[in-house]
């Protein structure tokens, strides 16, 4: 013990009083750096009586209403004759309507809207065309409009294949779109901004992409259109655009853009488009979908 605090004390330069005091201190210190993760070591150590626990969860799902898995079902809808100038929405709801399309039908009519024909009521937004077809034979409206030749008695047939040309998608504008069975202006203009922000259509999936368009919709809609083969959409340089630009592209969003920006600012530009790759956030089916709309030259 002699040997060590001599040696303390030429190590350090401590008189005999503060050897001895740090031979005290030293060993307290330790002690005191041990003890949380000797506590934890013992604490986690300990068996875990969990009956008291087990006790009250039984005694609370002993007391526990059960509601009725019958009660909360999905009621399958019943069809039956309705004027929808006059049906409550309890009615729409009964006949198989969403809610909140059936709330919109109510706030449509106090506003001072009508339906004169059966077809005005598939204008509403968000009927879908397949249950309209399900509805349409028990509406208590009028087929045609009075004084109209033409008679809606078959209704909702699809245009044949002569009453719309085929036109390509990429070049199409709003009144070509609204020929289209089921897409009114709202949804054309909606198909367009969409292209624009995309950059074109390369793929007929990518029209089921545009919020809004149901899939007897989409269905009808690429019977009448069609991408030409030497179309060559408009690329991004991602060398020469910013994160908030990037993030303005429907594929990349703003974290993933603005990883982009980042590693682009460490490493300088991207020699080529495989260079993405190396961002940790860039999924390999995130870059098959964005790679045709982007180039790293001007």
């Amino acid at each position: 013990m002699n040997r060590i605090r001599a040696w303390i004390r030429n190590l350090l330069g401590f008189s005999r009083t503060e050897t001895n005091g740090f031979l005290i201190l030293l060993p307290l210190m330790v002690l005191i750096l041990l003890s949380e993760p000797l506590y934890q070591w013992w604490y986690t150590s300990q068996p875990i009586d969990l009956t008291q626990d087990s006790k009250m969860l039984d005694s609370l799902v002993a007391q526990w209403k059960w509601s009725n898995p019958d009660s909360v079902s999905k009621k399958s809808p019943q069809f039956f004759t309705f004027n929808p100038n006059t049906a409550s929405q309890e009615i729409f709801t009964t006949l198989g309507m969403d809610e909140k399309l059936a709330h919109r039908i109510i706030n449509y009519r106090s506003k001072g809207g009508k339906f004169k024909i059966k077809k005005d009521l598939a204008k509403i937004y968000g009927m879908d065309s397949t249950f309209f077809r399900s509805l349409y034979s028990f509406i208590d409206l009028p087929e045609k409009y009075q004084g109209k030749e033409s008679s809606l008695k078959n209704y909702p047939t699809k245009p044949s294949s002569t009453a719309i040309a085929q036109f390509d998608i990429n070049l199409a504008d709003t009144s070509q779109l609204i020929k289209i069975y089921g897409i009114g202006t709202k949804l054309s203009q909606r198909l367009i901004n969409y292209r624009e922000r995309l950059g074109g259509f390369i793929l007929m999936d990518q029209i089921s992409e545009v919020y809004g368009l149901d899939s007897a919709v989409i269905g009808n809609l690429k019977k009448r259109i069609f991408i030409a083969p030497d179309f060559v959409p408009r690329k991004i340089n991602i060398n020469r655009i910013d994160e908030k630009q990037l993030s303005s592209h429907p594929y990349l969003k703003y974290p993933l853009a603005n990883a982009i920006a980042a590693y682009r600012f460490q490493h300088g530009e991207f020699t080529q488009l495989e260079d993405l790759k190396a961002i940790v956030t860039m999924d390999e089916s995130t870059f098959e979908k964005i790679k045709p709309y982007l180039t790293v030259k001007d």
